[in-house]
């Protein structure tokens, strides 16, 4: 049975008249203050959560109702959005 001829792969190399994305030096760290506000407000969603439920809906605002479950989520989902600008 005759041998299959082995082909070399051609190595990629980038076109020269294209320049360098700007976008790629652009990029700095984030600021100091955006992954420890976001952690506080975990820390305080998990707080209120905590409280509403060990308190039987009395704290840590009686008239909200179940909307303190909300306030509680919510200071979590805010969390995330602020945790997407994190570098």
């Amino acid at each position: 049975m005759p041998k299959s001829r082995v082909r070399s792969k051609k190595v990629y190399t980038a076109p020269s008249n294209v320049a360098p994305s700007r976008k790629a030096a652009e990029h700095r760290p984030s600021p100091r203050w955006v992954p420890i506000v976001a952690l506080a407000l975990i820390a305080i969603g998990m707080v209120w959560l905590v409280t509403y439920y060990m308190t039987a809906g009395d704290y840590p605002v009686a008239a909200w109702g179940p909307w303190n479950i909300a306030a509680g989520f919510s200071g979590i989902v805010i969390s995330l959005g602020i945790f997407t600008q994190w570098r």
